[in-house]
């Protein structure tokens, strides 16, 4: 949640200082960036050090970051500089987060679990990002990013009380980090199945998250205000939490994986009708058909566990977590550049018909290639 506060208060200031929808989205798009450096990287030391302690570690690095930013009088350059470096540590923590759940859950139950986890984040990023463009208009910008701060020390003394400690994954590994990165890459990416439906992801991510670096400027567009920049980028999860419910708890294991592919065109096939429907209130339900759409990560992800072995879990969940991250981000960007020639319902609808006609080629070779052979469950799960 904390992450995505600092998202929302500092893209809606850059839009209001210089009225520029493609720095606003580049703004907004520095969360993502890190992923580049510290998600192949960084992610090996949640194989190498016990994962809880790479959590806790993370959020107190970040709260300090994140508690900085409320420092009155600084530049923009400065803000978003301290933004970048405080989301490099997103990715150790994240992959530590990713590769925890299923030592502890196993069975369907991880599925059950992945959907409750992904209810709970999306949950956290409405709150986020409805509160981010709320507090804005009632606290500041400066308010906002001290609340921000807040929620990490939450989390990292929520994670200390309740999350029992376990001994690292893979603590004699005496390889370089350069050479664990490159080794996360090549177990993802060897299983046919798998590598194309991580394109798939990736594709379908890219297009389907390109609109939140826009909020600000659609908001515009639409002759609102700060509050509606948090109702569009709530609109998303809000969908999510909704699949999470239909997807993770509702459905048995093998209707999940039929609907993967299907799910994943949804999400962008929502965007299509955006610029011939200048509404918010439409718009809203076309996002949250759109976040619906995206739950088509519960049964991948069950997919990418039943394939990487439990050693290698948070180095593979690192790399995807990059490429998703990554192309997230340059998709904002490309976004917010194509917003300031066009507009920016026209750019929604641009990426709902490109990314429908590639997520429907990669999901087809996808389900068309071999199974993944399971991985031997080597830590009791």
């Amino acid at each position: 949640m904390g992450d995505q506060l600092a998202k929302v208060a500092l893209s809606i200031v850059v839009f209001e200082r210089t009225g520029s929808a493609l720095l606003s989205a580049v703004t907004f798009a520095v969360g993502y960036l890190p992923w580049l450096i510290g998600g192949p990287l960084l992610s090996v030391y949640a194989d190498r050090w016990p994962r809880r302690r790479v959590m806790i570690g993370c959020d107190l690095i970040r709260m300090v970051l994140v508690g900085s930013l409320a420092l009155p009088g600084m530049p923009l350059w400065s803000l978003v500089t301290l933004l970048f470096i405080s989301n490099l540590f997103t990715p150790p923590f994240e992959a530590a987060r990713a590769a925890t759940t299923p030592e502890i859950l196993s069975g369907d139950r991880y599925a059950v679990g992945i959907a409750l986890s992904s209810i709970t984040a999306q949950l956290a990023q409405v709150v986020a990002f409805v509160a981010g463009g709320a507090l804005v208009v009632l606290v500041s910008a400066r308010g906002s990013l001290l609340i921000d701060a807040a929620t990490f020390a939450l989390s990292a003394i929520l994670l200390g009380i309740g999350l029992r400690p376990r001994p690292a994954a893979a603590p004699d590994r005496t390889s370089t980090l350069w050479s664990d990165a490159k080794d996360g890459v090549r177990i993802v990416f060897e299983v046919q199945r798998l590598r194309w439906f991580l394109l798939m992801l990736f594709v379908a991510s890219a297009f389907a998250y390109a609109p939140e670096g826009l909020a600000a400027a659609y908001a515009a567009e639409l002759d609102k205000g700060p509050v509606a920049v948090g109702f569009l980028l709530g609109a998303s999860p809000l969908g999510l939490i909704l699949g999470g419910v239909v997807i993770g708890r509702l459905m048995r294991p093998s209707r999940r994986e039929a609907l993967l592919v299907p799910l994943a065109v949804l999400s962008v096939l929502a965007l299509i009708p955006a610029a011939a429907v200048p509404s918010l209130p439409v718009i809203l339900v076309l996002f949250v058909i759109s976040g619906f759409g995206v739950s088509f990560i519960i049964p991948l992800n069950v997919m990418v566990v039943r394939a990487i072995p439990a050693s290698a879990r948070a180095r593979a969940f690192g790399v995807v977590a990059t490429g998703l991250q990554a192309v997230q981000g340059m998709a904002i960007v490309v976004a917010g550049l194509a917003a300031d020639l066009l507009s920016p319902s026209v750019v929604v609808t641009l990426c709902g018909v490109v990314g429908t006609v590639a997520v429907l080629w990669l999901g087809l070779r996808g389900r068309n290639a071999p199974a993944p052979v399971p991985a031997p469950r080597t830590d009791g799960s």
